[in-house]
């Protein structure tokens, strides 16, 4: 009888095989067959391979419980017809040595029965096997022991229940866990629980948070965030579960980790206390491990500490991995002992105080207090005696095991070669394992940096730089930062910018600061401790200098909380994200100060105000295009000559840069020089372009409209103007008629002889004159310009308005002609003689 069902469809691609392995241990696991779990996922693993990999469908994968066993069925949408035989010449149906064709082998191996089964559509593979024999009641038991040997728990034994949605939210908080962790259930609820989890996950490697609330069923070790800040290290077990209209939720129980006996499933051992059937072969490494074995590097480190410490009836127990140089090792796992805050701690090898001098051959403890600082990560923890022993790989040491209880002299040489004999068994694979994790690390890292590379050369404004760098190592790299600068090497280092991985916390991390002495600056590269900060602030705090261009502009500091420690590989990733940021912040300090400098260029070049002048209306408009980092282009001045009489310029050198700045600073200085000795236009224009041509390879082409205005009494003005290759300038009557107010000459800066002469005009009340640069007349949208036409269409609008209004009306037009921004510089220069009923 058929007393439950899965089923699962899996894609045809590589990763749907282990997909398919979890979906099938996750079911008989919840179902209770533990003991039929392996085969049934080493089968399943074999028959799903057969289908996406090697037939390219899709699998379709069906578990049926019955009371005494559970059948599989595997099928896909590739019906060969072919039946697996026994050939000619006795030859099997599946040869060992080929992948394909094994699924089949398995199944006559370790199943109690199988078959395939075909339709028009499906080809099915299916196989049974039946739970064994035990008593009636008995799912597992332990064997009796003294009482002081049982785990330790508090007397009032709390259980943290929370319930997760399928957004990864809290959506119920009971009231353990509330006693706990110290968030009130109204506070939790609605949180999502990667916010209050410290996961112990290396970036690149291992089973992430999101990765283990998808899980059907999860068990392990992590931090939650207490309401005082603190991390509170649990041992969690996760089951996922659905409601009666199919939506999905976990539900999480959690203890302290020192209680984790309490949910922690047990270890499994064949039924009968004894060897392994011949079937199934001995493999040492997994009667030490357990099957199956973790396929992250901190899942087997943790699971063999665990072991290690079951197998010498242990307190605690640790395992440290050797760096490439073997000079120190840095622990990577522990049970029984304050492991979230040894973390990645590292420790010299060789001999002498707080140095794991025994690191090379197994050594045995008996008591620590007598020989303190023998084993440093055992300090201040109440073991008494211990045990430690090398892992090695062809004679290279690659870490260290060690078990501690707080008995002293617990522990003989047996013991010791019994610890040693496990530790060859898992060598091996440690080192496997690790050598994987740093390929992931590499290819993380070499990531990370391409990612930062590429969004530190996206802008040149300091502030930004300073917050990418931040926002690049908070998380990802550190707890927190902060970013010093340094403006000169005459000036003390800077606080510039904190970021704290809780919001809340930036300004109370930023008073803190403010009460510390800055960091030293010191050229050397790599990071440095700041023991200073980690008084104040609390944690590990390292320091990294931001070297560029052969100095120090400022500091790079990163800190972890008190249980935590950085590691190697990542001090070393931010030493190179330091040396790209230290480059990036120079170029936007660079960028600045060029900014600056052209801004302040242009603005001299540029006259300082317009005088008022009686009886006329004057208005400039000056439109600067670009982001401020040119000088040059156009300029225009208005300016007196001598009392009565005020002289007015409009002009464009060819050209940017610095010397297209030399000539329009040469222009306009020397304009107000030679009209104030009394020269008229011609003379002063000749001049000016005998000026120009003594700049040699400096030279630019310049175009200039030149003019004196003449106020008259009776309310108009007499205007005398040179227009040399410049946009002619136009008058506008009050009648709506526009008119040239010049005729064309040619521009300066070209020819040596040049005769120009002066043209004479008045203006009458209502008149207008508009003078503009090219940045006006040659406004283009696609192959359409704007053009002196344009111009003039746009003044015949502007009767009756004020010169204000006049150089407003004809800006708005120039700059909706075309929907991209303007290329090129803009000046409008507009003079209006008023009407007498104008003031009125």
């Amino acid at each position: 009888m058929i007393t439950a069902r899965a089923a699962a469809s899996f894609d045809p691609q590589g990763r749907s095989v282990a997909a398919a392995r979890a979906f099938v241990r996750d079911t008989l696991q919840g179902w209770g067959f533990a003991d039929i779990v392996d085969d049934a996922v080493v089968l399943t693993s074999e028959l799903v391979t057969n289908a996406v990999v090697h037939a390219g469908t899709r699998a379709e994968v069906l578990c049926l419980r019955t009371g005494d066993g559970v059948r599989v069925e595997v099928a896909d949408r590739y019906p060969e017809r072919e039946l697996p035989l026994q050939h000619p010449g006795d030859r099997p149906y599946a040869d060992p040595d080929r992948e394909n064709g094994r699924g089949l082998m398995l199944c006559a191996a370790l199943a109690t029965r199988w078959g395939v089964e075909y339709t028009s559509a499906h080809k099915h593979v299916w196989f049974r096997l039946d739970l064994p024999d035990r008593p009636v009641g008995t799912r597992s038991a332990g064997p009796v022991v003294p009482d002081q040997l049982l785990p330790l728990a508090d007397s009032r034994v709390r259980v943290a229940v929370l319930q997760i949605d399928s957004a990864g939210t809290v959506s119920a908080w009971n009231e353990d866990a509330e006693i706990i962790f110290g968030h009130l259930a109204s506070k939790a609820v609605g949180r999502p629980l990667a916010e209050l989890a410290a996961w112990p996950q290396t970036p690149g490697t291992g089973t992430g948070i999101a990765e283990a609330l998808r899980l059907s069923r999860w068990e392990g070790s992590y931090g939650i965030r207490g309401a005082d800040g603190r991390v509170i290290p649990v041992y969690a077990s996760h089951l996922r579960v659905r409601d009666a209209h199919g939506e999905p939720s976990i539900v999480c129980l959690l203890v302290h980790d020192d209680e984790r006996a309490l949910l922690q499933s047990p270890a499994r051992v064949p039924l009968d206390g004894g060897q392994l059937t011949e079937t199934r072969p001995t493999d040492p490494f997994e009667i030490f491990i357990g099957s199956p074995a973790p396929d992250d590097l901190d899942g087997l480190l943790q699971r063999t500490v665990e072991r290690a410490r079951d197998l010498l009836d242990a307190d605690s127990a640790f395992l440290l991995l050797a760096t490439d140089d073997e000079t120190e090792l840095e622990v990577r796992a522990t049970t029984g002992l304050p492991s979230t805050r040894q973390r990645f701690a590292r420790v010299p090898v060789e001999a002498g105080t707080n140095r794991y001098g025994s690191a090379r051959m197994p050594a045995v403890h008996e008591d620590l207090v007598v020989v303190p600082g023998a084993v440093p990560l055992l300090e201040a923890t109440g073991m008494r005696s211990a045990i430690t022993v090398p892992l090695k790989v062809e004679g290279r040491l690659t870490g260290s095991l060690g078990v501690a209880t707080e008995m002293p002299g617990r522990y003989s040489n047996d013991d010791a070669l019994r610890l040693q004999f496990a530790a060859d068994r898992i060598a091996l694979a440690v080192e496997s394992a690790r050598l994987g994790e740093l390929e992931r690390l590499r290819r993380g890292s070499l990531s990370f940096l391409v990612e930062a590379s590429d969004l530190l050369a996206g802008t040149l404004d300091r502030d930004q730089t300073l917050a990418l760098m931040a926002q690049m190592t908070v998380p990802t790299l550190a707890t927190w930062c902060a970013v010093y600068t340094i403006a000169d090497q005459a000036s003390d280092p800077f606080l510039s910018y904190v970021l704290h991985e809780d919001e809340e916390r930036i300004d109370g991390l930023k008073a803190l600061l403010a009460q510390v002495s800055p960091p030293e600056p010191v050229r050397e590269s790599g990071a440095r401790p700041w023991p200073e900060t980690s008084l104040a602030v609390g944690g590990e705090t390292v320091v990294l200098p931001l070297l560029a261009r052969n100095r120090v502009i400022g500091m790079l500091t990163l800190g972890k909380p008190s249980e935590e420690h950085f590691r190697q590989e990542i001090l070393e990733l931010a030493e190179d994200l330091s040396r790209r940021a230290a480059l990036a912040l120079d170029n936007a300090r660079l960028y600045s100060e060029r900014t600056a400098i052209s801004r302040s260029l242009q603005r001299s070049l540029l006259p300082p105000g317009s005088p008022t002048i009686p009886g006329i209306e004057v208005e400039v408009i000056y439109r600067a295009a670009g982001e401020g980092n040119e000088v040059g282009g156009d300029f225009y001045d208005v300016f007196p000559i001598r009392p009565g009489v005020y002289g007015f310029a409009i002009g464009d050198v060819c050209g940017t840069g610095p010397e297209a700045a030399a000539v329009t600073g040469l222009a306009r200085h020397a304009l107000r020089l030679l009209a104030r000795e009394g020269l008229g236009g011609p003379a002063v224009l000749e001049r000016l372009n005998a000026a120009i041509l003594d700049e040699g390879d400096r030279s630019r082409f310049l175009t200039l409209l030149y003019g004196e205005l003449h106020p008259q009494p009776d309310g108009g003005a007499h205007m005398k103007v040179v227009c040399a290759g410049h946009p002619l300038p136009l008058r506008l009557r009050p009648n709506g008629e526009v008119t040239s107010a010049a005729d064309p000459q040619p521009l300066l800066g070209v020819l040596d002889d040049l005769d120009l002469y002066e043209q004479t005009l008045t203006l009458d009340p209502g008149d207008v004159l508009l003078c503009v640069t090219d940045g006006v007349t040659e406004r283009r949208e696609g192959t359409r310009m704007l053009g002196d036409d344009g111009l003039a269409e746009v003044l015949t609008t502007c009767t009756g308005l004020t010169a204000g209004a006049v150089a407003s009306r004809v800006l708005r037009a120039v700059e909706r002609f075309a929907a991209e921004p303007a290329s090129d510089d803009m000046a409008i220069l507009a003079f209006r003689i008023p009407r007498q009923r104008d003031g009125d």
